[in-house]
């Protein structure tokens, strides 16, 4: 059986290689665009009218900078129900050998299962995570097909414990504290509902232009537009539904992706984590099982950057050792 059969073989047209991303032809985006870009991620419904006021611009100018990013494919603006309640994740390290690793990498970040895909700058490393429901007690990706796979000489696996920060809390670090604070959104009220059909439908529509107004919504749906209003409302109020930006970070000056990989002694973990998840660096951090108990994923503009991240911010939070991983690619981000 070939490899890609036993890693549960997909149609290598479904696989997005980092596309997801967007595009960006290593132009990063003037300060205006990003601090819209910064606005946007605080709250990607915001109106124009409201984006302007905040930013310093004309409502005209947001409109025609908008378009121009969204247009162009620079950034898109996806809708997104919030993760499941029982979700849980599995952080993965995969060895593979040198000239297998495209193979892998795709056949991989096809499955729905895994929405985060990195592959090392070396050519021979994967990282992933893996989503888990419930109490399933044996993972088959992790106990058989993986070991099944000859082009793969190792895998580390960490049961994710804790999460400081996801990829869409990051924050571009252009705005100052009270232009934030105005475009953010008051918190979610907790809710303990699921969502139902109508919400789902309200929430696919929204996937590819979380901006769509409510009547294309309900045009999309084939809802009343009253009712794709409440819905709107309800969802965002309860936190069912958010919005996220996806841009490739070269766009905003950021050239490098590295992923961090920490040990820590236990009275020192939360508080580390806490202090790492708030770098206007960090993308994604999360506490684990194994030997390197809180990983971070970070963009920084230069290698320059990422040795003054080592050599001074870590510093004096306890970490007794500290793991590397230069991004070669992006092969599947969420969004």
């Amino acid at each position: 059986m070939s490899d890609c059969a036993t890693l549960h073989g997909v149609k290598h047209s479904e696989v997005n290689h980092g596309g997801a991303l967007g595009s960006c032809d290593a132009d990063v985006l003037s300060v205006a665009d990003q601090r819209l870009v910064a606005a946007l991620q605080c709250d990607g419904r915001t109106a124009a009218e409201r984006l302007a006021n905040v930013l310093g611009m004309s409502t005209r100018e947001v409109h025609r900078r908008l378009r121009t990013l969204t247009r162009q494919g620079t950034v898109r603006i996806r809708g997104r129900l919030a993760q499941p309640r029982d979700l849980g994740a599995v952080q993965l390290r995969i060895r593979v050998l040198r000239g297998r690793l495209e193979q892998i990498a795709a056949v991989l970040a096809a499955r729905e299962d895994i929405p985060f895909l990195d592959v090392s700058a070396a050519g021979d490393e994967i990282h992933a995570i893996q989503f888990t429901r419930g109490s399933t007690p044996r993972n088959r990706l992790l106990f058989q097909q993986l070991p099944a796979t000859s082009a793969v000489t190792s895998v580390e696996a960490q049961t994710v414990l804790h999460v400081f920060r996801q990829a869409h809390e990051w924050r571009l670090d252009v705005l100052d504290p009270a232009e934030r604070q105005a475009l953010t959104p008051p918190p979610a009220a907790t809710s303990g509902r699921e969502p139902d059909e109508t919400d789902r439908a309200v929430a696919a529509a929204l996937a590819e232009d979380g901006r769509l107004s409510a009547s294309v919504v309900a045009e999309c749906t084939g809802h009343p537009a009253s009712t794709v209003r409440r819905r709107l409302a309800a969802l965002l109020a309860e936190g069912l539904l958010r919005t996220e930006v996806v841009v490739d970070p070269r766009c905003l000056g950021l050239h490098v992706d590295a992923n961090l990989w920490l040990q820590l002694p236990p009275d020192r973990l939360d508080a580390a984590g806490r202090t790492l998840a708030a770098h206007p660096a960090v993308h994604g951090a999360l506490a684990g099982t194994g030997r390197s108990n809180l990983s971070l994923a970070l963009w920084v503009p230069d290698t320059a950057a990422l040795y003054r991240f080592i050599s001074e911010d870590l510093t004096g939070l306890g970490i007794t050792a500290a793991e590397t991983f230069l991004v070669g690619r992006a092969v599947k981000r969420p969004g």
